[in-house]
This record gives C-alpha cells, sequence and structure tokens, in this order.
C-alpha cells in the first residue's frame, strides 16, 4: 500500500527472540526520475535519471539544474512539468523548459562540470570547475554563530523528520538562520536529492544566495553536498555524520565552515572556524 508522504507498506515476518510475527512494514519508496531539459528552439536533451523518493519533482528537477550551474535565475526557466501521465497519477519523467533568455551550453551538460570523489579525477580539477560556473561564492558578508546554536540543530531535525520516523530509511536536508529557526526541510532516499529539493524550492521562489543561513544534513557530507552548498552561497554547513577530504578541501576553498560528528553535546570544525562563537 502506498500513500502520498513518500511510504509504501509491506506484509513482513519479524523474527524477534526466536518468534515469528506478520506485521506490516513501512518503506521509504524508491522510483527513478529522468529529467529532460527543452530550450526555447524546441530542442531535448536527456539530462539525467536519478533514484528518488517522488514527490516535489520540479523543485529537485530545478535544485539539480541550478547546482550543476545549467540554470542561474528562476527566469531562466519557462515550464516543469511531468510528461506522460495518466489521471491522478504523476509519472516519473519530467521536463524542464528553458525561457528564450536562459543561456544554455549542451557541451557542459554533456559534460557535466563537477566529478564525485569516487571517480578518480583530481578533486583540485573539480573544486576549480565549481569556480567557474558559481556565481554566489564571492563576496559574502561574515557572519558569526553561536556554538548553543548549532548543538540544538540534531534534534530539531529529528523532531521535524517525519517519513524518517516511520521508515529509517531517508536523509534529510534542513535550513536555517543563524539564531537556529527551521526554514525548510526536505527528505529523499537520496541525499543529493533532498538538497536538491530544498534547494531547487528556495531557487523557484527567488531566494539565492544564502549566505546568511546554515545547512544541516543528516548524514555524512560529502564532496557533492559542498559543491551544492557552494553553488547556492552556503557558508556553514553542519552535517550529523563525517565529512569527505574533498568535502573538507572544497570548504576551505569556498570559505565554508564545515561542522562534523555534530552530536548533541559535541562537534568537529573542519575548516573556517572563526565564525563559530
Amino acid at each position: 500500500m502506498q500513500n502520498n508522504k513518500g511510504i509504501k507498506s509491506f506484509s513482513i515476518s519479524r523474527i524477534n527472540n526466536g518468534e515469528k510475527t506478520a506485521v506490516q512494514d513501512d518503506l521509504a519508496i524508491e522510483e527513478p526520475l529522468e529529467m529532460s531539459l527543452e530550450t526555447a528552439s524546441g530542442q531535448v536533451h536527456k539530462v539525467s535519471i536519478t533514484m528518488r523518493t517522488p514527490g516535489e519533482d520540479a523543485a529537485l528537477a530545478a535544485g539539480f539544474l541550478f547546482t550543476e550551474g545549467i540554470v542561474n535565475h528562476p527566469s531562466d526557466i519557462l515550464q516543469i512539468k511531468h510528461t506522460q501521465t495518466l489521471p491522478g497519477i504523476e509519472s516519473n519523467t519530467i521536463l524542464i523548459q528553458l525561457s528564450e533568455t536562459a543561456t544554455f551550453n549542451a557541451e557542459k551538460l554533456n559534460r557535466n562540470f563537477y566529478t564525485t570523489s569516487s571517480c578518480g579525477v583530481c578533486g583540485k580539477a573539480s573544486i576549480d570547475a565549481i569556480k567557474t560556473v558559481g556565481i554566489y561564492h564571492k563576496n559574502a558578508e561574515e557572519l558569526a554563530v553561536q556554538s548553543s546554536i548549532i548543538l540544538q540543530l540534531p534534534q530539531k531535525l529529528r523532531e521535524l523528520q517525519e517519513t524518517f520516523e516511520k521508515t529509517g530509511g531517508l536523509h534529510a536536508s534542513a535550513l536555517f538562520d543563524i539564531e537556529g529557526n527551521l526554514l525548510g526541510l526536505k527528505e529523499d532516499v537520496g541525499r543529493h536529492n533532498a538538497l536538491d529539493k530544498l534547494l531547487g524550492t528556495l531557487f523557484l521562489n527567488n531566494l539565492m544566495p544564502l549566505h546568511h543561513h546554515i545547512l544541516l544534513l543528516s548524514g555524512r557530507a560529502s564532496f557533492e553536498l559542498l559543491q551544492k552548498a557552494a553553488m547556492a552561497g552556503i557558508k556553514v554547513v553542519c552535517a550529523v555524520g563525517a565529512p569527505s577530504s574533498l568535502a573538507v578541501e572544497t570548504a576551505m576553498d569556498f570559505g565554508i565552515t564545515l561542522v562534523g560528528f555534530l552530536k548533541e553535546n559535541r562537534f568537529n570544525i573542519y575548516s573556517h572556524p572563526e565564525r563559530i562563537k
């Protein structure tokens, strides 16, 4: 049985102390989303296929295009729509139509401007690639964040992660102001999709850049997530888990304060500790 909150219920057998019981178990839904892009001239390009939790697909697509440097402003997007839809059902294919004012580079789309830390390509080249397309990582005003605020964030996230509490199978990305007030939260089976949904929602509402905000990640901090944060101009990123080495190098290069292993009473600061008071 599937509901509208990204959860699907299965009949399973549960073993407990040697006894088997038939129960219903809620699991996070995982389905593919194929994204295509249509230019103002009518040319259609396949962009990506990602495994995601259905819901907020338009925000996911917008966030992906923005953090890839393919669009820079909401006005670059004319329309985002599902294709091959049935009555009452959204398909797993989505089309992003660009406006006439959007600048589109097919070579950049095919090349994909950044590379993940698992591909074996030089990390410095990956970081340099972000600098060529990012528009918000320069000239940011400085800010200070109290350590007491940062220590409160994991508990606030747990209280708000509704689907995770039911399934235990989703990642979350949350945005707070420097006083610790929640501004947005998205969940998905993919950590990068959760962040794309969050940033895509803010992008479509013309709320970029995010210089005076704190990004909280429910898991580890990878290069891919730091790349997206840098594209949005975020200057404080906190992760419940560990960062990768390339994530730390990216944070250093883009002036991002990176916090890892954030628990209720402790955390590590891996870059630009001067912002934490």
